[in-house]
């Protein structure tokens, strides 16, 4: 009987742990980084090249706060049309969920997109930024950083244009994000 109680229960763990619960964001890049239609790039916060630019102290302590940031671009073409809207679906989905808190919708010419955010309003791990374009594709980039706070994404966007920084050093995802 205690056999059979025990057969029981590892087969209800095994069961449980067999569920598909909702795909995590981490899990969807690892998944897609190695798919065709994907373009995947992981670069340091340093790639920002943020020494000699004349940075406010906000400016300056926002951009120490980033770590990294990884990129997952799907380029879309007249073959893989079908492919890109079942991700699109995927993505949507991912970021429905109750953990993101949303910062900002993002709707202009080139398509529509938002950010959003893990962790506490104070102490905030990751930002997700994600934008759509129907001819072009989709692109999802996270930003890891240690006590961001929503503030500081202001501050990054302010200083990466006074760095005039071009994408250089994203290679083809550099290239999918200019057009």
């Amino acid at each position: 009987m205690r056999h059979i109680f025990k057969g029981i229960l590892v087969i209800g763990a095994v069961v449980l742990a067999s569920c598909s619960s909702q795909q995590s964001l981490q899990e969807y890049y690892v998944d897609n980084s190695e798919n065709p239609n994907f373009i995947a790039v992981d670069v340091p916060a340093s790639i920002l090249k943020m020494d000699g630019v004349d940075l406010t102290e906000k400016q300056a302590e926002a951009i120490e706060s980033l770590r990294k940031f990884n990129l997952l671009a799907f380029k879309k073409t007249a073959d893989n049309a079908a492919e890109y809207r079942a991700e699109k679906v995927k993505v949507k989905e991912i970021l429905k969920n109750d953990e993101f808190v949303e910062l900002m919708k993002i709707n202009s010419s080139y398509g529509k997109g938002v950010i959003k955010y893990l962790g506490d309003e104070d102490a905030i791990d990751e930002v997700i930024i994600y934008g759509d374009s129907k001819d072009m594709g989709f692109a999802l980039v996270r930003v890891l950083g240690r006590d961001m706070n929503p503030a500081h994404i202001v501050q990054i966007m302010q200083a990466i244009q006074k760095s005039e920084y071009d994408g250089e050093g994203l290679g083809e995802i550099g290239k999918f994000l200019k057009g």
